[in-house]
């Protein structure tokens, strides 16, 4: 496994509903996220900054990087780009964070 780390950029004011829409996750999504080889996806929410820092392990970075182009990702990314910063694609703005320590 992989494990990836990331922030993304939530509005001021859009917590509980950024909350609410993962709480209500559609199935397909779910699904293609598993399909696609991603595993133990939690994401975490700094209120103070409205940085919300992602973790996600992935089975091959390829085939994960391909999920981008589902159509299920695209309507997922449509969906939330009123609530937190997006690219013109409506992808979410999404900054790599490099691994500093590891411990099993």
């Amino acid at each position: 496994m992989v494990r990836k780390g990331f922030k993304m950029f939530l509005y001021p004011g859009m917590e509980e509903e950024y909350e609410k829409r993962h709480n209500q996750l559609w199935p397909e999504m779910r699904d293609m996220i598993h399909e696609y080889g991603g595993h133990n996806y939690s994401i975490y929410l700094d209120r103070e900054t409205h940085v919300l820092y992602g973790y996600l392990e992935v089975e091959d970075e390829e085939r994960w990087a391909a999920s981008a182009d589902t159509a299920i990702n695209r309507k997922w990314w449509d969906f939330m780009a009123d609530i937190m910063e997006t690219n013109p694609d409506n992808s979410p703005v999404c900054v790599d964070l490099s691994p500093v320590f590891h411990l099993d």
